[in-house]
């Protein structure tokens, strides 16, 4: 039975025995030439330095809503075109678990729209 899970137990080997290996390499391998600008904090434009009017003020999050809201609907266009591909073959059920899908998308869609998560000041 354990027989079964052998593939995935070596997937899983090669694969962290690879990204063991590329960190590695890249610590040894990579340029190593920090300087301040390198190090220094960056956040939407804004610098947090104590020098500056922004200094204990809120940062703007608007680009990070924007963000968020593309992954969303970018994942929604990753599941809709695989079900699109075998629509012929999930017959009503799959239709209507992607209706279920679409309308629950739909919905936070219009959510966002209503709190002006899409609007630009």
């Amino acid at each position: 039975m354990l027989v079964e899970y052998l593939p995935i137990a070596l997937l899983f080997a090669v694969a962290t025995v690879f990204v063991v290996a590329s960190v590695l390499v890249s610590a040894k391998l990579g340029p190593k030439n920090p300087n301040p600008t390198k190090s220094a904090a960056y956040e939407s434009g804004i610098l947090p330095d104590p020098e500056t009017a922004v200094a204990g003020q809120r940062f703007p999050v608007k680009f990070y809503l924007v963000a968020m809201l593309f992954i969303i609907f970018d994942v929604e266009a990753v599941f809709v075109y695989p079900w699109a591909t075998v629509l012929g073959e999930l017959s009503w059920y799959g239709l209507a678990v992607m209706g279920v899908f679409l309308a629950l998308l739909l919905e936070s869609f219009f959510y966002v729209v209503r709190k002006g998560g899409l609007e630009w000041e």
